[in-house]
């Protein structure tokens, strides 16, 4: 005998529409959640702002609570206010580049550009620094056989000597060196950290070489560390002044290739 459960119901018509309105659902929740930051939009010519469009496009703000006692963030992040660059528009139509006005590489210009990260170090699992120099850290060490960077010459893009080694600062968390303390020939007493990952150890040579820029920015590349700590907002600078570098350093790596 047949027995029919939904007489007169088309369930494969409900289940079409469901889905039909769970994905425009779906859509309209994605677009609320991507217009958090950098909202509403800003027309790139006379600068008028669009408007930020009603409830079904804007989302409500949300907390997050950080670990270890850092308090509560927003998104949309609030209380922060522009900040204008050092730089200018190079023709007068929408997309045109803007070539910078000073020194990109401190004013953080393209590829120099910093976020205004949190004053405070980041942290491990347990809540303390990652990032520490390692002679302050007795349970780390450099491997027997692997090179040693301490005490070796920095040599720069321009092939000069921009100082030597004088410590590396690992990561805890991920067990490798993220920066190189250098202590700088032209000017005593300043020292700077360059990230590792822009350098290259010649062992046979016996030097550190960092192509990123040349040897007088070394001594304008951003200090950090003095107080055996590094802040997120330290890191961000670091590595913005080092990238930006492999455009800006010399006026020969703006132009293209072709």
């Amino acid at each position: 005998m047949n027995v029919i459960i939904t007489p007169g119901i088309d369930v494969a018509l409900l289940t079409l529409n469901a889905f039909f309105l769970f994905f425009i659902g779906l859509l309209f929740y994605l677009r609320r959640e991507d217009r958090r930051e950098g909202y509403p939009l800003e027309d790139e010519m006379s600068g008028r702002l669009d408007t930020p469009g009603g409830v079904l496009l804007q989302a409500e703000t949300k907390f997050f609570r950080l670990p270890f006692g850092h308090g509560i963030v927003s998104a949309p992040t609030k209380g922060r206010e522009p900040v204008d660059i050092a730089a200018r528009r190079t023709d007068r139509f929408a997309g045109a580049p803007y070539a910078p006005t000073g020194d990109p590489l401190v004013d953080g210009v393209g590829p120099a550009a910093w976020a205004d990260r949190a004053k405070r170090p980041d942290l491990d699992m347990e809540g303390h620094p990652r990032i520490v120099p390692l002679g302050g850290a007795s349970e780390f060490w450099i491997v027997k056989g692997d090179p040693d960077p301490r005490g070796m010459p920095v040599t720069a893009a321009d092939g000069q000597v921009a100082g030597t080694v004088s410590e590396v600062w690992i990561d805890k968390a991920d067990r490798l060196i993220r920066y190189l303390s250098v202590e700088i020939g032209g000017a005593p007493g300043r020292v700077v950290l360059a990230p590792m990952f822009m350098a290259s150890i010649e062992r046979r040579k016996g030097r550190v070489v960092i192509d990123a820029i040349n040897a007088e920015q070394f001594e304008r590349a951003p200090t950090a560390g003095a107080d055996g700590t590094l802040t997120l907002y330290e890191e961000e600078r670091i590595q913005a002044y080092f990238g930006g570098g492999y455009l800006y350093a010399n006026a020969n790596r703006q132009e293209p290739f072709l």
